[in-house]
């Protein structure tokens, strides 16, 4: 089945494993297309440092009376048993969600059809698939490639219809998320690419080629 007819759910979140997941953002996506999209601002955990403040523009006293970002368990854990979860850099997102419930509930194994898990991955990484697919581009950034590969405006429309007032740029958690689901869904107008299954997509989200391999024994294309 290709990847283009599974639920995909993109995640991006604000905050450290100091001061906890301050925002969140959620992207559905089927058929290629934004389906639906969830976000929320989530109280501290720990301290915010003012460096980090800087780039997001979040702090204590904006987040003050918001809820935690464990208080939506049964939100993320059906995320994960309806579909694998994508970021851009999978890792930090991984690190944050581990770190409030390290594991999911049981759930469907999207890299061996049939299987099921107790993980919240393995994670398709928008990063990783881009240097696997353009490796000559010279930055893997999200902003550089959401620009150079002339999604920007779409971005901006997308935001204009899910975004907070206020929360319409880099950095800000929903942003993020259509953006990297932009670069995933893209990948469709190549028909090649729209053809891989969740399987290969997940292979291509792994530069490590033992790791790559025990996901998918032939050769993706």
């Amino acid at each position: 089945m290709p990847w283009t007819e599974q639920q995909v759910f993109f995640i991006d979140f604000e905050g450290s494993t100091a001061s906890g997941v301050l925002e969140y953002g959620v992207v559905t996506l089927l058929g290629g297309k934004v389906v639906a999209a969830a976000t929320r601002l989530c109280g501290p955990t720990g301290r915010i440092r003012p460096e980090d403040s800087a780039i997001h523009g979040l702090d204590s006293e904006l987040l003050a009376q918001r809820e935690p970002f464990s208080a939506d368990w049964e939100l993320f854990a059906r995320y994960r048993e309806n579909g694998p979860l994508a970021a851009h850099y999978a890792g930090a997102e991984g690190s944050l969600l581990r770190a409030t419930w390290p594991y999911p509930r049981n759930s469907p194994d999207f890299a061996r059809p049939g299987g099921r898990v107790i993980e919240w991955g393995p994670w398709i990484d928008t990063a990783r698939i881009y240097a696997q697919l353009y490796p000559r581009l010279e930055s893997a950034r999200l902003e550089a490639l959401v620009v150079g590969s002339g999604l920007q405006r779409q971005l901006d429309k997308l935001a204009a219809a899910h975004c907070p007032a206020g929360r319409r740029s880099y950095h800000c958690a929903l942003y993020d998320a259509l953006a990297g689901s932009l670069l995933l869904t893209s990948l469709a107008n190549d028909p090649k690419l729209a053809s891989l299954s969740v399987m290969q997509l997940l292979a291509l989200s792994t530069l490590d080629p033992k790791k790559r391999e025990s996901i998918v024994q032939r050769e993706l294309f």
